[in-house]
């Protein structure tokens, strides 16, 4: 039987990936073929199956990768081979979006097709830069209008009289028309006093509001050289902004964090940046791969029951124990009369995950930490199952053997370099998109020189971010510089300590006078 194919025509949002819709995400993920538009965000697109086709069909500088004719060409030709096909608009595709128009070409040729709506650009941008768009002591209308217009035409398709009568008017994609926008709205009645507002990038961290009014406000874009893409607000509603601005407050807004720790881990630890206003840049320079042999961790399978103690240093050592445990045909029962030690509270979480208990974490989430943790042990005689990383050091099993135990250490997993390239990285430094690179294992920073090579020079703005002493010595004996360190070694204590940090540097630059404050000065000596 032929596979039936199928459209999603999906609203993405306006720039925020938390924005889109739950259906929109299980849409993505059911999805053989994916074509999405230049301004959806790549975390959106991390929704999709690895095995996806993705098509760009974006459009920037006026210049279209493809054309609309070609764009519901592709739709027909991939939905009616039998794909499943998720085509990705930023917005709302029903809102100044041509979702309509590739629904209508989708219907004559048959092909099944469901619309899935997302939050537009019109009303999300205003509530990120602090403007509602409607208020009892302001305003009860509001209008939704194309700033696209041809300029030059003959006659406007828009009933200018009836819009200088609204209380908020927002246009999208009118930049280059500001002008003749204004103009228009004061010759019908506006008044040039009237607050007005544009957000570009909105509801990113590269979010910029300009404020002015109707009758200075193209004049303020032309000298600040403000470019699309941007959302026009004009209404008494915008001289709120400057109480309810929320977003462009955040501790890290507009800062740049890059995460080095491996991809499939990084999601916990990037979802923190972001809720702090972060410019999340992904860069893994380590993944975690199977040991080459398995001879030392399956002898110790079978002979668990041999073990009064079992110590994880890791949620990765967690995940290839247990599913080794499972290969071999064995599973938790195997444990009882087994203790567990975990190094830390995200280690401990994925080993209750199982609900299994976790009998004993230390005070310092460190290897010197589980060892003092041992201290009021007698572990004369005992057996402890070590199941680590190859590359881990022998502080845990070193530590325990003075207090008399037999520690037999099982190489679970390796971290290996990456394929990612310099270059990548190199691009976003140059253009001064990076604040900080944060490191999180001695292996994050080994792999990261590695894969940036002997030349590589960090640039004096941007700080590094280490996750517990151990990750900071592996960083300074390597030449790396380290001005962010936490006390408590976990991803949430990591991100408070770059917040503060950050917080810190903009309110001494502030004394100095030095706005705004997100403008960081080179590294002191």
């Amino acid at each position: 039987m032929t596979k039936q194919g199928r459209v999603y025509i999906i609203g993405a949002g306006p720039g925020d990936p938390g924005l889109i819709t739950l259906r929109g995400v299980e849409c993505i993920r059911e999805a053989d073929v994916i074509i999405y538009d230049h301004l959806v965000s790549p975390e959106i697109l991390r929704h999709a199956r690895p095995d996806v086709r993705r098509i760009y069909a974006g459009k920037r500088g006026g210049e279209h990768t493809l054309v609309q004719d070609e764009i519901n060409r592709r739709l027909v030709e991939e939905a009616g081979n039998g794909a499943v096909v998720a085509r990705i608009k930023g917005g709302d595709p029903f809102i100044f979006g041509r979702g309509g128009e590739e629904a209508e070409v989708l219907r004559e040729a048959g092909i099944p097709f469901e619309i899935v709506p997302g939050v537009s650009s019109a009303v999300a941008v205003s509530a990120y830069a602090g403007i509602p768009l409607t208020h009892r002591n302001h305003t009860a209308s509001v209008a939704f209008v194309t700033g696209h217009e041809d300029p030059n035409k003959g006659k406007s398709g828009l009933d200018w009289p009836a819009l200088a009568g609204i209380g908020t008017l927002v246009f999208l994609m009118g930049v280059k028309n500001l002008p003749a926008i204004a103009e228009n709205l004061i010759r019908c009645g506006k008044d040039r006093a009237t607050p007005a507002a544009l957000i570009r990038w909105g509801t990113t961290p590269d979010q910029e509001t300009l404020t002015g009014t109707l009758g200075d406000i193209a004049r303020k874009a032309e000298e600040g050289r403000f470019s699309p893409p941007a959302v026009f607000v004009v209404g008494g509603v915008v001289g709120l902004r400057e109480t309810l601005n929320w977003f462009e407050t955040k501790p890290l807004f507009g800062l740049g964090i890059v995460i080095t720790r491996p991809e499939a881990q990084a999601e916990g630890f990037a979802k923190l940046l972001r809720a702090r206003g972060a410019r999340v840049i992904h860069f893994p320079v380590i993944r975690i791969a199977p040991p080459e042999s398995w001879a030392e961790l399956d002898g110790a399978i079978d002979r668990l029951e041999s073990y009064r103690w079992l110590i994880f240093t890791s949620a990765n050592g967690v995940a290839f124990f247990f599913q080794r445990l499972r290969e071999r045909g064995r599973d938790i029962r195997d444990l009882k009369g087994i203790r567990i030690a975990a190094i830390g509270p995200a280690t401990a979480a994925a080993v209750e995950a199982l609900r299994i208990r976790v009998d004993l974490v230390p005070e310092e989430f460190i290897s010197e930490g589980v060892v003092r943790a041992f201290t009021g042990e007698d572990l004369r005689g005992s057996r402890i199952l070590l199941p680590r990383a190859k590359e881990a050091r022998d502080v845990i099993p070193e530590g325990l053997a003075k207090m008399g135990a037999t520690v037999d250490v099982a190489t679970t997993y390796r971290t290996v370099r990456s394929d990612r390239d310099a270059a990548e990285l190199l691009s976003f430094l140059a253009e001064e998109k990076v604040d900080a690179i944060t490191f999180t294992s001695p292996s994050t920073v080994a792999h990261f020189l590695g894969i940036m090579g002997p030349d590589f020079h960090l640039p004096p703005k941007v700080r590094i971010a280490c996750i517990g002493p151990v990750t900071e010595a592996a960083a300074r004996k390597a030449g790396l510089p380290v001005d962010i360190l936490q006390e408590r070694y976990t991803i949430p204590e990591l991100v408070d300590t770059i917040a503060a940090h950050f917080e810190t540097e903009g309110q001494l630059q502030n004394s100095k006078k030095m706005s705004p404050s997100r403008k960081r000065g080179p590294r002191s000596s």
